[in-house]
């Protein structure tokens, strides 16, 4: 490393964020960037550790420590040190394809599993690399080439989020005929209607798949397979077809009046609210979605964060969020060592938003509703808590939330969002491609492989592995992408 004392005469520092004050009023990006100068400051903490942890990406006591793109972290870092920000982004785009959505959205498992993490404050690995590729974007160094001869396969990608994108970017280099289809009116799967704007600008989204279409790749929107589109269309017209239709089916809450007017799933409001925020051209918020309710958000993860912080912005009267677990610890425990992934208490965007608005932090754990109150009209108008308890189930030896007796109590809501998570692909789509899937409804493959039980068909992504992270979307897409060329030409250079 270029500065090898660095992390000891550097402390580490966050770029500027809005204050909470000015960006609740908006759905625009609120974090900012360090001035360069700056940036390369905190490239110099990155160590010279011996054995760089951030890059791993493998699974320890079942969580990911390291990168899953196996980004060469410490190299990228040194080049930033040194100001040689055009060479940091070549470096960067060997190992990722997408890295303006990746320093937005991740949870930095490369940070996580920092060696100077240990005992200090972790490299700022995720900043470090949004300040690359926005140079790169700044100074006309981000592109998509055609590839320079056509190999005459034809490829289909179904769907258009993280998994199906990077499938779809190296297959189009590598000369195949690409089209992706989705099923919305706007191209990104969940990196565009499933996460807030504030979080990811959709212009961010647009100026990458600009330089695809530049490239060669071809777009579908507005094309549902197995319902608008027959499957049997893509079968007949395309060497392959690589399924990265994601884990779409959402875990819903069994209770007594779920029926009722108010209760929506969380991705289906957030895509509803950026929709009529891109429809509108950035000019209007949906504010009659929230405006004066009392909202009640199912879930303690990230998406439940996301709904908090939206539904601050559409003026909600009080925002509650639901945790079903306990508070976790502040600091690592020792059952939890590093490199591990921490399982501590994070304050997210939304959390913070809410403690400035409410005086209060709005998380409440071990809570989950007990009953849905309709009013005359079939209208959400409260609805009933309950505590949970931790116990050991005797037949599996694991531990269980139960509900605790006489715990119940009544609060006001006329609006339920939940975010408790998905169980897996829609059916519809597995059945229409006469495919097997497993006893979690992903795609059935082999270890390590993406094809699936059927010659031509391919699963990638959240379809393939569950419900997981865009850093391990795009590294599915990439595995995918090699496996499916070798599949066509008999090897592979990708």
């Amino acid at each position: 490393m270029g500065k090898t004392t660095g992390f000891l005469e550097y402390e580490r520092m966050n770029g500027p964020v809005r204050l909470e004050a000015d960006r609740v009023r908006d759905f625009f990006e609120f974090h900012a960037q360090l001035p360069q100068s700056r940036q390369q400051e905190q490239a110099a903490r990155c160590m010279d550790c011996g054995i760089p942890f951030c890059q791993a990406g493998v699974m320890i006591s079942g969580m990911a420590s390291g990168c899953p793109l196996h980004n060469l972290v410490p190299e990228m870092n040194d080049l930033v040190y040194r100001g040689r920000m055009a060479e940091a982004y070549r470096r960067l785009c060997v190992t990722h394809s997408f890295p303006e959505f990746t320093s937005r959205v991740c949870p930095a498992l490369c940070e996580a599993a920092c060696t100077c993490g240990l005992h200090d404050a972790p490299v700022s690995t995720k900043e470090n690399e949004r300040a690359v590729v926005e140079y790169a974007f700044a100074h006309g160094l981000a592109k998509e080439e055609a590839p320079p001869i056509r190999t005459g396969k034809k490829v289909a990608v179904v769907g258009s989020g993280p998994s199906g994108l990077s499938t779809a970017q190296l297959l189009n280099r590598r000369g195949h005929e690409v089209t992706v289809y989705e099923r919305k009116d706007r191209i990104g799967g969940l990196l565009r209607y499933g996460i807030p704007n504030m979080k990811l600008d959709k212009r961010i989204i647009d100026r990458r798949i600009e330089l695809m279409e530049q490239a060669g790749v071809r777009f579908v929107v507005n094309a549902d397979i197995g319902k608008t589109v027959p499957a049997s269309d893509l079968e007949d017209n395309y060497d392959c077809v690589v399924l990265a239709c994601g884990a779409s089916h959402p875990r819903d809450i069994s209770a007594p009046g779920r029926d009722a007017e108010g209760i929506w799933f969380a991705v289906d409001f957030l895509g509803l609210v950026t929709k009529k925020i891109l429809d509108s051209g950035f000019c209007e918020y949906p504010e009659d979605l929230a405006k004066g309710k009392d909202v009640i958000v199912i879930g303690g993860g990230d998406t439940g964060n996301d709904c908090v912080g939206t539904c601050i912005r559409l003026g909600a009267n009080t925002v509650t969020q639901l945790e079903m677990m306990p508070k976790p610890s502040e600091g690592r425990l020792p059952s939890n060592p590093w490199p591990e992934w921490p399982r501590i208490l994070k304050t997210d965007y939304g959390q913070e938003e809410a403690i400035w608005k409410f005086g209060a932090d709005p998380r409440v754990y071990q809570t989950t509703v007990k009953e849905f109150v309709k009013n005359e009209e079939g209208k959400l108008k409260e609805v009933v808590l309950v505590s949970l308890s931790s116990e050991k189930d005797e037949t599996t030896g694991r531990m269980k939330m139960v509900p605790v007796e006489g715990s119940e109590r009544t609060v006001p809501a006329q609006l339920v969002l939940i975010a408790a998570g998905f169980l897996g692909s829609e059916q519809y789509v597995t059945e229409a491609f006469g495919i097997e899937t497993d006893g979690r409804t992903n795609v059935k493959t082999k270890p390590g492989e993406f094809a699936s039980s059927k010659k031509k068909i391919y699963a990638v992504g959240d379809m393939h592995r569950g419900q997981s992270l865009v850093v391990w979307a795009i590294s599915e897409g990439r595995s995918a992408a090699r496996e499916i060329d070798r599949d066509l030409m008999g090897y592979t250079n990708l």
